[in-house]
């Protein structure tokens, strides 16, 4: 998992180089944005953090899926050695750069993470931490003061009612059992 305290407020992880593939400078890139066709077309620019702590800026050349995997050409980056100074590179955008989901219930990861999560009396349930994705649905996780272990909530709308951005909450109506610990 990868501390994205250290990023900076601003900044959203959107991969990081896995390793270099073949003799060009080409990286393997682990995604960790749903949208990558936005987030690495040609011509964006790209923030990368890497394994020494020092930042650079990149601009993307190229991209393509291979077996499954996203192969990335920045520019600047010329053979493999220059790739493999890369191994690790967390790739991150400015979150005010991102544009509006265009959907009222769509969100961010990022803009549900730090949330107080309550029920619908008020009382808290804790702090949403992360946004799992999962096989079937997306679940909240939630760092509930009084538990050990965190709660997964399915963030549906039969259960995650209201969500208040402004407000910094959501609202979560369990069923019986949800919430009770195993």
């Amino acid at each position: 998992m990868v501390n994205t305290a250290r990023l900076g407020e601003s900044a959203l992880l959107v991969g990081r180089v896995v390793r270099p593939h073949g003799v060009r400078g080409e990286l393997v890139v682990e995604v960790r944005t749903d949208s990558p066709e936005e987030r690495f077309a040609v011509g964006t620019t790209l923030d990368g953090r890497l394994r020494d702590g020092s930042t650079r800026t990149f601009t993307v050349t190229a991209a393509r899926n291979h077996s499954g995997r996203l192969l990335l050409t920045l520019d600047g980056v010329v053979g493999r050695d220059a790739a493999e100074e890369l191994r690790g590179t967390l790739l991150t955008v400015d979150r005010a750069a991102l544009p509006p989901t265009g959907d009222p219930d769509e969100y961010y990861d990022h803009q549900l993470e730090g949330l107080r999560a309550e029920l619908p009396d008020g009382s808290e349930i804790g702090q949403v931490v992360e946004v799992v994705h999962g096989a079937g649905a997306d679940l909240l996780s939630i760092r509930a003061p009084e538990r050990a272990d965190r709660v997964l909530v399915p963030f549906v709308r039969a259960i995650v009612p209201e969500v208040h951005l402004d407000e910094g909450r959501l609202v979560v109506d369990p069923p019986e059992g949800l919430l009770d610990e195993t």
